[in-house]
């Protein structure tokens, strides 16, 4: 087998935490390195993993990177850092906080994993995984965002509820941004193969694409004090999997677009097949009008939110 892999999580929190003891117990890499500013925490963690692990008689090790260079030669490393929005502070605000810490964190991933594939966790994701491009200079299939897995996975969820039967067996697909302006596509969602609109009225479908749309403020709202991160962190580990095990399976992921489907110097979530290489090939997909119109909302306020990163001379700043 050579020698093993090791996957880098940056972020200790409910989301690289959860991710790392899926990977964990799954026993899919060699190590799993976490490295998060609150240094004792993610030791606790690490410690409390690793025993896990020793009891599930998985081989993976979970350590902790106290300074950057100990986040060193990751096959994969997951970027869930960043502040979420405190009281008082504008979007604004939070997307240049978030984009200096991603700016710092992947200056790092570049200098000591510099064979690393990057997957970004970050909100708001699309922004800084077009942030994590550009500060990296990697190829952009080495640069993958993860909310298109997430939002299916909901939508996936919302459509079993509606119809009461069908769990495991349905594949939803959503593209564009993630948030408000995500895309989901009922007309490449199937239930064991047969088509949604078989099996749902308009109506309902409907009421399924406006909750998946909503469908990480429904579970803020039932939290108060946090955001999910099971179905976050099982959702990285699909995309971690599929690099470590070059499955070549197709994921909705965001990724740098350069023509493809119209536009280019923008990250969009778009159907992507997963392999070793990271996002090996964006598969076009064909869209009706008025899907196409929901994706050109969805890539104009990614562009929104980089031309704000512009304006404030965030890649002109060292």
């Amino acid at each position: 087998m050579g020698k093993g892999k090791r996957v880098g999580i940056v972020g200790a929190g409910n989301v690289g935490s959860t991710a790392a003891f899926i990977l964990a117990m799954n026993g899919s890499c060699h190590e799993i390195i976490l490295r998060d500013n609150k240094v004792d925490i993610a030791k606790g963690k690490a410690l409390d993993m690793s025993q896990a692990a020793a009891a599930a008689r998985s081989h993976t090790i979970v350590s902790v990177a106290e300074e950057p260079n100990q986040l060193v030669d990751c096959d994969v490393v997951v970027v869930t850092a960043g502040s979420p929005r405190l009281p008082g502070m504008s979007r604004d605000d939070l997307l240049l906080t978030n984009a200096r810490i991603t700016r710092e964190v992947v200056r790092d991933i570049k200098t000591y994993s510099p064979n690393a594939i990057i997957i970004m966790v970050s909100n708001p994701l699309d922004a800084m995984t077009y942030v994590a491009l550009k500060e990296s200079g990697f190829e952009r299939h080495r640069i993958l965002g993860m909310a298109g897995i997430l939002d299916s996975s909901r939508m996936a969820y919302f459509i079993q509820e509606k119809l009461g039967y069908g769990a495991g067996q349905i594949r939803a697909s959503v593209m564009g941004g993630h948030g408000d302006d995500m895309v989901p596509l009922p007309r490449y969602s199937t239930v064991a193969g047969v088509p949604l609109n078989d099996l749902l009225t308009d109506e309902e479908i409907d009421e399924i694409v406006e909750r998946t749309k909503h469908g990480g403020a429904e579970i803020v709202n039932y939290l108060k004090t946090g955001s999910a991160y099971y179905a976050p962190g099982k959702s990285a580990v699909i995309m971690v999997e599929a690099i470590l095990k070059d499955t070549k399976q197709i994921y909705p992921c965001a990724v740098y677009l350069d023509g493809e489907y119209g536009y280019s110097d923008v990250v969009s979530g778009v159907p992507v097949s997963i392999g070793a290489d990271g996002a090996e090939e964006i598969i076009n997909i064909s869209l009706n009008a008025c899907e196409r119109k929901m994706f050109k909302k969805s890539v104009e306020s990614v562009r929104q939110l980089i031309d704000t990163l512009e304006k404030h001379n965030f890649f002109g700043e060292k």
